[in-house]
């Protein structure tokens, strides 16, 4: 964001020395603590992450393995801080980036106080499930989230919770509807009644971790997976490289990249077409979100088989912690 100069006035009084406001003070008895939120792939953790915070943070489409990245959200009252964690679907690592993505969710689990376990109304409990081995790797408390509940019909709700409550993995089920935010003051009210007592570990005026342009880039991201079929959405990867904030309008420059430069056509479209509509797309959700006017350019490029490249993997962040 660019800074502006100011004038001093030739007639202001000098500096008095008294001292800036200070925040106010955190209570004796303050919580806070990190909520993971994990399971399989397109159960529904992005739309709960979203309710939980208030906000449209995670990008959220019909497609697995849309979320690559571990995702930050914070909410904050002032006895409280809760840091929400979105993470990647769990899933066998095939490539470079699925074994990135899987990284996220082990770093999330290793630091949770408290753990999201989602499932959704048709999973089965297996005691061979990658999923479940995961939870392994944390001490915290686990609340067993039965999601898409709304769809239910007759008693299924109260057989799927007697399923779940058999395999003793869970400290607490709690049958939600994400989509329809059923339950989530609920889940709220556990998450609080388990965190510990501690400072807070960001400044309360914190939403997330992440930059503006990390988001800008899913906004694009998330434009691809709604417009584009079959591996497509899949093998492509966003970056902003330039990000120019003005008083009334953000001027950015996004690269799009592809593995396959048959894929860079599709990505184009007849007479670039396809690409102009996920502009156009874009353009709208960010300046919903930034409450700006937003500049948009896009450009199309080709890295061979970044998925499979630690290199690549590096420079597109998937790496970091």
């Amino acid at each position: 964001m660019q800074e502006e100069s100011q004038q001093i006035p030739d007639n202001a009084p000098e500096p008095t020395g008294e001292q800036q406001p200070q925040p106010a003070e955190i209570p004796a008895n303050h919580k806070a603590g990190f909520v993971s939120i994990v399971g399989k792939p397109n159960v529904g953790k992005s739309t709960i992450m979203n309710q939980m915070v208030g906000e449209r943070l995670s990008i959220i489409t019909a497609k697995a393995q849309t979320t690559r990245h571990r995702i930050m959200g914070m909410i904050n009252g002032t006895d409280y801080q809760i840091v929400y964690s979105d993470t990647p679907g769990i899933l066998k690592p095939e490539y470079e980036l699925h074994k990135s993505m899987m990284r996220f969710v082990k770093d999330s689990l290793e630091d949770a106080d408290v753990v999201l376990f989602v499932t959704e109304l048709n999973d089965t409990y297996s005691p061979e499930d990658d999923s479940l081995n995961l939870l392994k790797r944390t001490e915290a408390p686990v609340l067993l989230l039965i999601n898409k509940v709304d769809q239910a019909k007759g008693n299924e709700v109260a057989q799927k919770i007697k399923e779940w409550e058999a395999s003793g993995i869970a400290t607490e089920i709690i049958p939600v509807s994400a989509l329809q935010g059923l339950n989530i003051g609920k889940v709220f009210d556990s998450i609080i009644g388990r965190l510990p007592q501690h400072p807070p570990f960001f400044p309360k005026d914190e939403l997330t971790d992440k930059p503006e342009r990390f988001f800008a880039a899913e906004i694009i991201r998330e434009k691809i997976f709604l417009n584009y079929k079959k591996e497509v959405p899949y093998s492509t990867e966003v970056v902003i490289e330039s990000f120019k904030e003005d008083e009334d309008i953000i001027r950015m420059r996004a690269e799009i990249y592809v593995e396959r430069q048959s894929q860079k056509g599709i990505i184009i479209g007849k007479a670039g077409e396809a690409l102009k509509k996920v502009g156009m797309q874009a353009r709208a959700d960010m300046e919903a979100f930034f409450a700006k006017q937003v500049h948009l350019e896009t450009f199309v490029k080709v890295q061979q088989d970044w998925r499979k490249k630690e290199l690549s993997l590096n420079r597109f962040g998937y790496n970091s912690r």
